[in-house]
């Protein structure tokens, strides 16, 4: 648009990522294009057992998408049309649109204001008799409090399917997350921590039954070939996305690491600065970072401030769920969950990738500062 500055930090970048591992990327691809084998091949089977490995569980199965993983893993331990599925608030819409994929109906509870996570303190109000699951989301790379959620749903009975989408290598008391629920799920879109050149998603799980239930799900409920002893759909990983996800998982924790630095300096140079309510990470949690998250009251003019300064923020997310139309059947107005709506008012992501360059983390962060002590909030 004419007139819009040029912009000199960018939110997110994923050509420098691929120069590094371009070699690896292209003899992946490569290897996939030569056999002409391009569903359900050796790239996926050895993507899912090392994939289940890295996390420290038994079993995964690729699919096509984070919400498909949502969706499916639901099905498969036992979650039926009508029932109820609780998740938080201010999680992204494509976790509610897995769970009324599945049938269900989204029951909304508020996260913590701390880590903006699912709050355990929440959850047992949130239930009924109709209810089935519980998917905590591990927002921004933060771990959920597992082990108080799992205890909330163990007593109820209820099956526990984490919402691992930004979470890949994150762990709770030394734990990867996606090991501590009934089922996890996780997504590979091209931004993620884990990212494929297109969509794809898994489902990991510790029982093997759940992953049976999986496996003929996302291939129309087939269970040997030409016998389909249940109704499905059709969400597999392609062989060319396992590939790359094969190159990729080999590092992800250099990666994680980058961007536990990078965000290390905006907490050492924007701590205490005007009303910044920074990413706070628990003692139990090793957080990831697939986004920095910010919160001020200022957040509309900072981000305009930024962007007349060639700095990319993005807003994650603005809206929470109940009061996104697509969802207003779930009968909430505003004020139902006051803790998810003034994050969801307050909340700007700051520019975050591993390869960002530690000079623009440097120069973001000093320009937030002076947007508060050299010019003021306007």
């Amino acid at each position: 648009m004419a007139g819009e500055p040029s912009i000199e930090i960018p939110f997110g970048e994923l050509k420098s990522q691929y120069h590094v591992i371009a070699p690896e990327i292209r003899a992946a691809i490569d290897d996939v294009l030569s056999r002409a084998w391009f569903v359900f091949g050796k790239h996926c089977a050895a993507f899912e057992s090392e994939f289940a490995a890295y996390l420290g569980t038994r079993h995964c199965a690729g699919v096509g998408s984070g919400t498909e993983a949502i969706h499916l893993a639901l099905r498969a331990v036992g979650v039926q049309a009508g029932d109820e599925v609780i998740t938080a608030a201010n999680t992204c819409v494509p976790t509610v649109a897995g769970i009324a994929a599945s049938g269900a109906i989204p029951v909304l509870v508020e996260p913590r204001p701390d880590t903006l996570t699912m709050d355990p303190d929440h959850l047992e109000q949130a239930i009924t008799p109709r209810t089935r699951a519980i998917v905590p989301v591990h927002l921004y790379g933060h771990p959920c409090d597992m082990d108080a959620i799992v205890a909330v749903a163990s007593a109820h009975g209820i099956a526990v399917v984490e919402d691992c989408a930004q979470a890949h290598g994150a762990c709770y008391r030394g734990r990867r997350c996606g090991t501590f629920g009934t089922a996890a799920a996780f997504s590979f879109y091209p931004s993620k921590n884990l990212g494929a050149y297109g969509d794809g998603g898994a489902v990991t799980t510790g029982d093997p039954e759940v992953d049976r239930r999986v496996r003929m799900l996302r291939n129309y409920g087939e269970e040997t070939r030409y016998h389909h002893t249940s109704e499905g759909f059709n969400s597999r990983l392609d062989e060319i996305q396992a590939a790359i996800l094969r190159v990729k998982l080999g590092h992800l924790d250099a990666w994680n690491a980058a961007r536990r630095e990078r965000a290390a300096v905006y907490g050492r140079l924007l701590s205490g600065t005007g009303d910044i309510v920074l990413p706070a990470e628990t003692a139990e949690a090793f957080h990831v970072y697939h986004l920095y998250v910010i919160r001020t009251a200022h957040r509309d003019a900072l981000q305009a401030y930024l962007r007349a300064r060639g700095i990319a923020t993005l807003l994650h997310y603005p809206v929470p769920i109940h009061l996104q139309k697509a969802y207003a059947r779930l009968g909430h107005a505003r004020g139902a969950f006051p803790v998810a709506e003034s994050a969801c008012d307050r909340v700007l992501s700051l520019p975050m990738y591993a390869e960002m360059p530690i000079e623009h983390a440097v120069r973001v962060a000093e320009a937030v500062r002076a947007f508060f002590y050299a010019e003021g909030p306007v």
